[in-house]
C-alpha cells in the first residue's frame, strides 16, 4: 500500500473549508467498521440520514467514492477517514462485499478506457504510461459525474421553484466543473440545459427534458459494466470519450456502397468550425454522418462530392447502438444522381424515434421528404405533404431559395431534424439538386 502522511492528504482538499470538516471527522468514535486492507481503506460514518454513509478510498489512485449527497471531491468523509488512516487508527481486515465490488468495478472500468485509449490497435508506445493517464482520468471523468449526478438528485428533492433566478449560474458552474472532469459530452449537454433557463413560456418542459437525458447518461456511466458493449461504447463518447481514428479504420463495420450527399451543414464559432455532412447508401440505405472540423479562420477540407451527387466510397464506422458517424475512404470519381426517394412526414418522424428507442441521445437525425410544400405556420415555416401532415421548420431558417424552387409545386427536401426542428439541406428541381444551406 502507499505511504501517505497528513500533509498528503490535506493536499487532496478542494478547499479550507473541506480540511477543516475532514479534521473534524477525524475522530474514531465517528466511525463504524472501518478497515483497511492492501487496496483501500473503508467505514461507515453516521451523518443527518438514518443510514450511516459508507466511505472507501483506493489508496493507489487514489479514488474515492462515498454515499453521502456531497458535491465536493473528496468529500468531508473521505478526508477524515484517510487522516485516521495515516494516524495508524485504522485496524486491518478483510473487505467487505460494497468495497470489494466497487473496487473490481472501478478496476474494469480503468482496462475499459486503456483499451479504447490506445494509440493504435493492438500498439502502445509506452503502455504503462498509457494505462495510468487513463486511469486518472477515469478517476476525474467518475468525480465530476458523482458531482452531478448529486447535484440532480437534489433537483428532484427541491424542485424547480425559484430556477429561473439560480439555474443558469449553477448549471454553467457545473459545465465548468465538468470540463474539468474532462467529461466533454456531458459539459455540453449541461450548457444546453443552461440556455434553456427562462427562455420562452415553456422552458421548464424544456429543461426538465434536458435533465431527464443528463441524468440517463450519468445513470448509464454508474452501470457501464452491465451494458451491451454496443450501450457502453454509446454512453462512453456520450460522456467525452473518443476513438483513435486508427482504431475505427481497423475495426469499425465496413460498408461499400454508392453514398448519396444529402447535404451538410456547417456551425462556425470563435474557436472551431464543425461541418456535418449526411450520406444514403444508393444500395443498403444505411445513413451515415462524416464530421469535419477546422479551427476558427481555417477553411474545412474539400467536401468528396456536392449535394446530391454520388461519391463510392467504403465507410468505416464508429462504434456505437445506432451506429452513424464514420470515416469515408473515397474509391472511385463522384457520381451524378438523379432526385432520391423521400418519406411522408409520418414516416420521417417514425424513424427519428426508431433512433431514439435504440439511442435516447441521439440528437439529429437526417431525413428525406418527398413532395412537399412550405406554408407559413403562424411566424414560422413548416413544410407539408400530400396528406397535410407537416414538420415544423426551425425558427429563423430562411426558406426563400426553397420557395423559389417549389413556387408552390411539391418538392423533395433533404434536411436535418432536431427536437427543435426541421433545417432543410438540399431540395430538388426536377433531378437537379439545389443547395439550400
Amino acid at each position: 500500500m502507499a505511504s501517505w502522511d497528513v500533509e498528503q492528504v490535506l493536499g487532496l482538499a478542494a478547499d479550507p473549508a473541506s480540511v477543516k470538516a475532514g479534521q473534524g471527522l477525524a475522530r474514531v468514535a465517528k466511525w463504524s467498521g472501518a478497515g483497511a486492507s492492501g487496496r483501500a481503506v473503508w467505514g461507515l460514518c453516521q451523518g443527518s440520514g438514518k443510514q450511516p454513509y459508507q466511505t472507501v478510498v483506493e489508496v493507489e489512485g487514489p479514488a474515492f467514492k462515498c454515499s453521502c449527497p456531497s458535491r465536493k471531491f473528496p468529500c468531508k468523509h473521505a478526508l477524515g477517514l484517510m487522516l485516521l488512516w495515516v494516524g495508524n487508527e485504522v485496524p486491518g481486515a478483510a473487505e467487505p462485499g460494497w468495497v470489494s465490488e466497487w473496487l473490481e468495478d472501478r478496476a474494469a472500468r480503468v482496462e475499459r478506457a486503456a483499451e479504447r485509449a490506445e494509440k493504435k490497435p493492438g500498439e502502445v508506445a509506452d503502455p504503462l504510461a498509457a494505462q495510468q493517464r487513463v486511469a486518472r482520468r477515469a478517476d476525474r471523468v467518475s468525480a465530476g459525474i458523482a458531482e452531478l449526478r448529486s447535484w440532480l438528485d437534489d433537483q428532484v428533492r427541491r424542485g424547480l421553484g425559484g430556477f429561473e433566478q439560480r439555474g443558469y449560474s449553477e448549471l454553467s458552474r457545473l459545465a465548468a466543473r465538468t470540463v474539468d472532469a474532462q467529461a466533454p459530452g456531458v459539459a455540453g449537454a449541461v450548457r444546453r440545459a443552461a440556455g434553456v433557463v427562462g427562455r420562452g413560456h415553456g422552458w421548464p418542459g424544456e429543461l426538465l427534458e434536458e435533465l431527464s437525458l443528463i441524468h440517463l447518461v450519468v445513470s448509464a456511466h454508474a452501470r457501464l459494466g452491465e451494458l451491451p458493449p454496443a450501450l457502453a461504447d454509446t454512453v462512453q463518447s456520450r460522456i467525452g470519450w473518443t476513438v483513435e481514428t486508427a482504431r475505427v479504420l481497423a475495426e469499425g463495420e465496413k460498408v461499400e456502397d454508392d453514398w448519396l450527399v444529402l447535404g451538410r451543414v456547417i456551425e462556425p464559432d470563435d474557436r472551431l468550425t464543425v461541418r456535418r455532412l449526411w450520406l444514403r447508401g444508393s444500395t443498403t440505405g444505411r445513413l451515415a454522418l462524416i464530421l469535419t472540423f477546422a479551427p476558427a479562420g481555417r477553411r474545412l477540407d474539400p467536401l468528396p462530392a456536392r449535394p446530391g451527387e454520388l461519391v463510392p466510397a467504403v465507410l468505416s464506422y464508429y462504434p456505437g447502438v445506432l451506429p452513424m458517424r464514420a470515416l469515408l475512404t473515397q474509391t472511385a470519381p463522384r457520381l451524378p444522381s438523379p432526385r432520391p426517394g423521400g418519406l411522408s412526414a409520418k414516416q420521417a418522424l417514425a424513424s427519428y424515434v426508431e433512433s431514439l428507442a435504440a439511442d435516447p441521445w441521439n440528437e439529429r437525425w437526417p431525413l428525406v421528404l418527398a413532395d412537399v410544400r412550405p406554408a407559413r405556420n403562424g411566424e414560422n415555416w413548416a413544410l407539408v405533404d400530400e396528406a397535410g401532415d407537416a414538420l415544423e421548420v426551425l425558427p429563423g431558417v430562411d426558406l426563400w431559395k426553397l420557395l423559389a424552387v417549389s413556387a408552390g409545386d411539391p418538392v423533395t427536401v433533404a434536411g436535418e431534424w432536431n427536437r427543435a426542428g426541421f433545417k432543410p439541406m438540399t431540395c430538388w428541381d426536377g433531378d437537379r439538386p439545389v443547395v439550400l444551406s
